[in-house]
């Protein structure tokens, strides 16, 4: 299993990881802020945390 750490988005370290790499930072801040703000964050329901 992948170590998450966006469940809403399916995110894991190392996606971070090979993102910095490739792009010399990490877009996927960006890509989740993206997402968040047309409504597509169900962090509460897919966390098993919590949101």
């Amino acid at each position: 299993m992948r170590d998450l750490v966006c469940y809403c988005f399916g995110f894991s370290a190392e996606d971070i990881v090979r993102d910095v790499r490739e792009n010399g930072r990490s877009t996927i801040l960006e890509k989740i802020a993206a997402a968040k703000r047309e409504g597509g964050c169900r962090c509460g329901e897919l966390n098993p945390k919590g949101g």
